[in-house]
């Protein structure tokens, strides 16, 4: 199996190639061959049984989509994009890359025709989603997204099913809950400080909340972000039916609780280094996001996260800093 990685240098990339070099198959099925795309170049994992190409390109320029498709990967996993608050401050390069480039590689996969029908997981966000919110969100209401990022993914998913239903790939779309806790460098997304005020004291240094700790949000685990492309290459896609996007099951919590997890599971030293910075402009993007999820479709069809915050700090301090933390 060829698969190709759209954003295969990012976070949740790097990671869903790491599992495929350290399982040698996906879905039963051995893989011979992955091609990560990004604009700088993904490294490849140790000990992977495939071979690996490493394209550095930027997808939203004409004629990029088709090079990148012209070997015909049986499986494209769409992660290539600006986060959201990138796509705010600069309202041009957001639509340019989360929708044009989107857009060229959707019609490229369809200029090939000829019976090239590849399986295509677009992640999308729950920024679809905007104000006013019920208490819970249901899988049925409505994208009214209130950031251009959230409207970016809102077209992009109408695409993807579109494409789908006219049968030019076999698309699968995820909402990604807020990934938490991401390891490595805080990056430019809004969402960015929900685990930064984990990742930061873990790691012996100070951490800015520029938020109200009454803040809720819905999280998931890179873990189990890994463990959604996964199933969405594999699952049978006769089950979902014409809406293509699914909402991931998640955990909703408050900043509190967060914190609250934190002191549990690391003590109070760790939480001390956590410095209150209220900033306005985060918290109106923050303000505009919803907080809670009733998420049925997804997990009957087999998607699984975490039940705690807890075990979302428990899986960061696992997977990335080796079982120890800096008390």
């Amino acid at each position: 199996m060829h698969i190709l990685v759209l954003g295969g240098a990012g976070m949740v990339g790097r990671k869903f190639i790491q599992r495929l070099a350290r399982d040698g198959q996906l879905g039963g099925r051995p893989v011979d061959k992955i091609t990560a795309q990004d604009v700088v170049a993904a490294e490849k994992p140790e000990g992977a049984p495939f071979a690996f190409e490493a394209v550095v390109s930027d997808m939203s320029v004409p004629g990029e989509a088709e090079k990148l498709v012209a070997s015909r990967p049986e499986l494209i996993v769409h992660l290539a994009a600006i986060v959201s608050g990138e796509a705010e401050a600069d309202f041009d390069k957001g639509y340019r890359i989360n929708l044009d480039g989107t857009r060229y590689l959707f019609d490229a996969i369809r200029a090939i025709g000829d019976g090239y029908k590849p399986r295509l997981v677009f992640t999308s966000s729950i920024a679809v989603f905007g104000a006013p919110f019920h208490d819970k969100i249901a899988d049925e209401f409505h994208t009214t997204p209130l950031t251009s990022y959230g409207t970016q993914k809102a077209i992009g998913e109408l695409l993807l099913c579109d494409y789908t239903r006219r049968g030019f790939f076999d698309g699968v779309g995820i909402r990604l809950p807020t990934i938490c806790v991401r390891p490595g460098a805080p990056n430019k997304a809004a969402s960015g400080f929900f685990s930064n005020i984990i990742r930061e004291p873990l790691n012996g240094v100070e951490a800015v909340l520029p938020v109200s700790e009454t803040v809720k949000h819905w999280h998931a685990s890179p873990r189990s972000a890994v463990g959604f492309l996964i199933h969405a290459a594999t699952m049978d896609t006769a089950a979902i039916g014409p809406r293509r996007a699914l909402t991931m099951p998640g955990l909703a919590c408050t900043v509190a609780e967060q914190i609250e997890a934190l002191r549990k599971v690391a003590g109070e030293g760790v939480v001390a280094r956590i410095k209150r910075v209220p900033d306005p402009v985060i918290d109106g993007i923050v303000a505009g996001w919803p907080r809670d999820f009733e998420a049925t479709r997804a997990p009957a069809l087999g998607f699984k996260a975490e039940s705690s915050f807890e075990e979302i700090i428990r899986v960061h301090i696992d997977d990335e800093l080796g079982g120890n933390f800096v008390r």
